[in-house]
């Protein structure tokens, strides 16, 4: 496994890089969110990081206040109502994921990594997959971010899709995230940065498949998706 110090170096200078180029798109989208929607800028999560430990994630204010506690709760499903209009375009782009780049400074997340959950969809990983999943830092992005870019699309036309979620989508994509863990390397740390930004300038492409030879294929209900 690759050394946790250097990756830790990258992780630095890449969220503080980031930080400085991005700064003049974060605070437009700042200033969008404060004066539409419900006014609000930032939505601060409990997430389930290192260890097991859980930590504030950050993002943007995609939706409505309260969100949690309405329909599909902390699962959101295609064509979520609960999604503000500025908010589905900034989750189109992943532009609401941002202000994570605090939260890799601050030592809870690294660039790439298993993505952090709820506790509630933490809980839907087959439980022998907990302990591994949270051995190193979770992500920004990652293997589970580049397959399901487009996860809220998986439970269109599911007869329950939080049980789509919980029986089918997580199951598949714990394996995804633990495929990065047991195979985490310099190589692929740098690859997932690079296949990160060419699925959201190309969401389409197939490219992942081809930069991570050996990920495990996706279960029969999913591979529409994936094709």
């Amino acid at each position: 496994m690759a050394s946790d110090a250097l990756i830790r170096f990258f992780d630095v200078v890449f969220a503080l890089v980031a930080l400085v180029f991005l700064s003049p798109l974060m605070l437009t989208v700042m200033l969008v969110l404060r004066f539409t929607g419900e006014g609000e800028v930032f939505y601060l999560q409990k997430r389930v990081g290192r260890n097991g430990q859980l930590f504030g994630i950050v993002k943007f204010a995609t939706m409505m206040k309260n969100s949690e506690t309405m329909a599909s709760g902390e699962i959101t499903i295609h064509n979520d109502p609960r999604v503000l209009p500025v908010g589905r375009f900034l989750r189109k782009y992943k532009i609401n994921e941002l202000p994570q780049l605090w939260n890799i400074l601050a030592g809870d997340m690294s660039v790439i990594g298993p993505r952090p959950q709820t506790a509630r969809c933490f809980a839907a990983f087959p439980e022998n997959t907990h302990a591994e999943l949270t051995r190193i830092r979770p992500g920004l992005s990652g293997i589970g971010p580049i397959l399901f870019r487009d996860e809220e699309a998986m439970s269109r036309g599911a007869p329950d899709p939080v049980q789509q979620y919980d029986q089918v989508i997580m199951p598949y994509k714990a394996e995804a995230e633990l495929w990065y863990v047991r195979n985490r390397n310099l190589y692929y740390y740098f690859a997932a940065i690079i296949v990160t930004v060419w699925i959201v300038l190309f969401p389409r492409s197939r490219v992942a498949w081809k930069a991570f030879p050996g990920l495990p294929a996706p279960p029969s209900a999913l591979e529409p998706h994936f094709n």
